[in-house]
């Protein structure tokens, strides 16, 4: 018989504060792509991403793959800022949709994401997409399967940069 013992509130701001550091600077492809977490607390998160041209769909705009991987990234992150982790902290995506609305353009834009509903195991988060102008480029609806023990929580994070190929 396994005895389940409740994290102390302690424990559950270091791992929301890991989590914070791991979606930065720990998830390779984030990294890759320059992703920076802006807002991170139990209310949601904002992630912003800079337009580089291996991210453009054409000269200026965002790859529709691209804003969808930030709304993944950003509905995710909403569920684990605030998340209880007495529930576990193995996180996977169970769906995602995306709904464009205008062109992603540069220099930046930015995903604003809130958890809104929390569950025993499946987290629902919505995402709305803008850019510097402030026009709504998408939205996106992202659920979250949360079960389990991550392998490493806790562990340092590794911040070596990416080497971009040329």
């Amino acid at each position: 018989m396994s005895v389940r013992t409740e994290l102390a509130e302690e424990e559950q701001r270091f791992r929301r504060a890991w989590f914070r550091e791991r979606w930065e600077h720990g998830v390779r492809f984030n990294r890759m792509c320059r992703m920076r977490v802006l807002r991170w607390d139990e209310r949601g998160v904002e992630i912003a991403l800079p337009y580089t041209e291996p991210l453009s769909a054409h000269e200026g705009v965002f790859h529709g793959g691209v804003v969808s991987a930030l709304i993944d990234t950003a509905g995710g992150g909403a569920v684990m800022a605030g998340h209880d982790f007495d529930k576990g902290s193995r996180m996977s995506t169970v769906t995602l949709s995306v709904q464009f609305l205008a062109p992603a353009r540069g220099p930046e834009i930015v995903a604003y994401a809130l958890c809104v509903r929390r569950g025993g195991r499946l987290h629902h988060a919505e995402v709305e997409v803008r850019d510097r102008s402030g026009t709504a480029c998408a939205r996106g609806q992202v659920v979250v399967s949360i079960s389990g023990e991550r392998a490493g929580v806790g562990e340092p994070i590794q911040r070596e940069p990416i080497q971009r190929e040329r």
